[in-house]
């Protein structure tokens, strides 16, 4: 595996970052999740636009977007992979013990891994603990990810793959590592960025795409909804055949379904939508 530090292009047994990073000490930094289809990056411009954003909320220097390019080129081209996971890090850098940043500038991370095709459905639970969708770092991928790993090890130790999770409000807001959408009705509804959640690449093309509604919803419509899925840079659109102790007998339902086929016809035909 190769990967991309600080401008160069390294043997991942030789790609060291100091133990006084600002990404390790404190969690000051942000990522993207990028799914790599025959060698090339899926919706990297949008990617590239949300690490901004995020790094900004952080005040973090915005990205260099040409070197990020750059990066995920060399990397791909070290390793290329018919389906893979490219992963973009900024943090802060190397900087004193404490919240203080330091003067040496942030650290650049790239890297790729290979990964298969999610399963067509698979089962998820709620959680107790919620998403404070007016906290500092509501809607930013940060990699301060610790609260995520809880949920999610609670999930599995259930037996489902996914940890959904609610806001303050008692409203619906997110998964773990992915967005959420109901169907009721027959009309495809995920709660809105306001909520809380990750804004999502792939959810916000499923909202072109389909036409879903962004929408307040209440926890409890993950008991009543006709159909439910989740959506993430790995998952495309994946289906929920349970959730918590409820079966959802045929999934993926006839509106997922079409979503899905939805998705997959037209991320084919333009890998930067």
């Amino acid at each position: 595996m190769r990967i991309w530090l600080d401008g160069a292009l390294r043997e991942a047994d030789s790609a060291r970052v100091s133990v006084l990073d600002h990404g390790l000490t404190v969690g000051d930094g942000v990522f993207e999740t990028v799914k790599v289809v025959a060698g090339q990056p899926f919706a990297l411009t949008r990617h590239l636009d949300r690490l901004t954003r995020s790094a900004r909320v952080l005040g973090l220097p915005d990205p260099d977007h040409d070197e990020v390019r750059r990066a995920c080129t060399a990397v791909l081209e070290a390793g290329p992979m018919p389906l893979g996971r490219l992963r973009i890090t900024c943090t802060g850098g190397h900087g004193p013990l404490g919240t203080g940043r330091g003067p040496h500038g942030p650290t650049l991370v790239v890297t790729v891994a290979e990964t298969t095709r999610r399963p067509g459905s698979t089962a998820a639970v709620t959680v107790p603990w919620t998403r404070n969708e007016r906290g500092a770092l509501a809607g930013v991928k940060s990699t301060s990810y610790a609260e995520n790993l809880v949920a999610l090890d609670h999930a599995r130790r259930l037996g489902a793959s996914e940890a959904l999770l609610g806001n303050t409000a008692g409203q619906l807001c997110e998964g773990t590592m992915s967005n959420v959408f109901v169907v009721l009705d027959g009309e495809i509804h995920t709660p809105p960025v306001s909520s809380g959640c990750l804004p999502g690449v792939t959810r916000a093309l499923v909202v072109e795409w389909t036409g879903a509604k962004e929408t307040d919803l209440p926890l409890d419509v993950l008991g009543r909804a006709d159909e439910i899925f989740l959506t993430s840079s790995l998952r495309d659109v994946q289906a929920l055949h349970r959730i918590d102790g409820r079966e959802l007998p045929g999934a993926p339902g006839p509106v997922t379904a079409e979503a899905m086929r939805s998705f997959d016809e037209r991320s084919g035909r333009d890998l930067d939508p």
